[in-house]
């Protein structure tokens, strides 16, 4: 299924062109178990599973997930629900909120986090085989990334980053706005002993 409810009471579909991950196309009209679209939706960021998954629990148990959570954005809409977008539904979200929602996830979705394809923005500026548990997204002018790292000698710390501007190109790996945040994750993990120290 790719017709989806928009906020605004018409239809919309995802394209296959835009979306990061071709497998849950290739299972199009197929049935497949809703935990297996949940992980293609975290660790490929899949816009087709998230919107069916979306379809199956609800905008409003998203909204929930925020609030218990002590965010103030949140997600109102589905991907590509661009007539909601044209009329002024945005999915806005703070490096805050992002902080926020991760410290408030289950041992089980961090676990599934840690398997998150996308080695880019802040699991970039990491040295190689640290421990993270992380997602990002990416967008024309928008780049954000939120991330659970596990140092080997100091205590785990949360690090997210949004980022709006013209280095966002939307691309995945060579995106100029991932390179940045790259930099910044960079000057975080060699700070991270003053960080622990800080937060005694």
């Amino acid at each position: 299924m790719n017709r989806f409810r928009s906020l605004t009471g018409a239809a919309y579909g995802n394209s296959r062109a835009w979306d990061s991950d071709p497998l849950p196309w290739e299972h199009f009209g197929e049935r497949v178990p809703l935990r297996w679209l949940a992980e293609r939706m975290v660790t490929h960021s899949s816009n087709l599973a998230t919107n069916l998954c979306l379809e199956q629990i609800g905008l409003e148990a998203v909204v929930e997930v925020w609030r218990r959570a002590g965010a103030v954005g949140g997600s109102p809409r589905g991907i590509e629900d661009y007539a909601a977008r044209d009329a002024g539904v945005h999915n806005r979200v703070s490096a805050l909120d992002l902080v926020r929602l991760l410290q408030s996830l289950e041992p089980g979705v961090l676990a599934l986090m840690e398997h998150n394809a996308h080695r880019v923005d802040l699991a970039a500026g990491l040295p190689p085989g640290i421990r993270l548990a992380g997602k990002n997204g990416w967008f024309p002018s928008l780049r954000h990334s939120a991330a659970l790292v596990h140092p080997d000698d100091a205590p785990p710390y949360v690090l997210a980053v949004c980022y709006t501007g013209p280095l966002a190109d939307d691309h995945d790996v060579e995106d100029p706005a991932a390179r940045l945040l790259a930099r910044i994750s960079r000057g975080v993990w060699h700070r991270r002993h003053a960080i622990a120290t800080a937060g005694r």
